[in-house]
């Protein structure tokens, strides 16, 4: 399992929590999703051989979050 930290600066509320935890929760790869609202900081832990950062972040932005920059957890 790998765990990322994905900066999204466009959460603010628990609606913002709420919409990307179920757009990511749901898909094959994701184990655990952690959004904070006041970091503005999504920690995700999944299998990187089923899902990249790239494709979280694709998911995010069609949800309109769009991810400022990403790291290790």
């Amino acid at each position: 399992m790998t765990k990322s930290v994905l900066n999204v600066p466009d959460i603010s509320c628990e609606h913002c929590q709420n919409t990307i935890t179920k757009a990511l929760t749901p898909v094959e790869g994701v184990r655990s999703v952690n959004v904070d609202i006041l970091t503005k900081r999504v920690t995700v832990e999944y299998d990187d051989g089923a899902i990249s950062v790239d494709q979280l972040k694709a998911i995010l932005e069609a949800e309109d979050y769009p991810v400022e920059s990403t790291g290790p957890a």
